[in-house]
């Protein structure tokens, strides 16, 4: 079998638990009342983006529209902005994640980039269209946070996935 690049080791199944505990653990973080900067980062949708692109036929668009309406009324934002968001983020991130995956964590960072911008813009339209102002240049230093934050997120959550080195040497596995 021929392994991708950035991958060092074979990563043990998901657990299903562990994958909806980190959801809505990320969906709590964003619950915290943090104050009105545009710049805090979406951890709901970097959570999202981590698991649709290492499980995608688990998380899925529909989950991501969910979480997206869910964030929308707790906002009091109109109903469907983070649904929309959401939705394009995930169905980039779910185009790209067999690509992704052979590239490096760093190299991740750079390419899942451009699905958070993606996400902020896409919120930021139907803002504007409904008749709000535009909240400032620094709604787009949001992007660049969460994309920093990547490596942080696949540390954490690929860590229960990692199994010991096996010391047998007459297994190549």
């Amino acid at each position: 079998m021929i392994m991708p690049r950035g991958a060092d080791q074979l990563l043990l199944p998901v657990n299903p638990l562990f994958l909806w505990f980190t959801l809505l653990l990320a969906f709590g973080l964003n619950l915290v009342p943090s104050g009105r900067s545009p710049a805090m980062p979406d951890f709901m949708a970097l959570t999202l983006v981590f698991w649709n692109v290492h499980q995608p036929r688990r998380v899925g668009i529909g989950w991501s529209f969910l979480f997206g309406l869910l964030m929308d009324v707790h906002q009091g934002a109109l109903l469907g902005q983070h649904a929309l968001a959401y939705t394009v983020l995930s169905y980039l991130a779910i185009m790209i994640h067999r690509r992704l995956l052979w590239f490096g964590v760093v190299q991740q960072m750079l390419q899942v980039m451009p699905l958070f911008f993606a996400a902020h813009v896409a919120s930021l339209i139907v803002r504007l269209v409904i008749g709000d102002s535009f909240p400032g240049w620094s709604l787009f230093i949001a992007p660049l946070i969460e994309a920093a934050l990547w490596p942080v997120a696949s540390v954490l959550l690929l860590a229960p996935q990692r199994r010991p080195p096996d010391p047998d040497k007459n297994r190549p596995l």
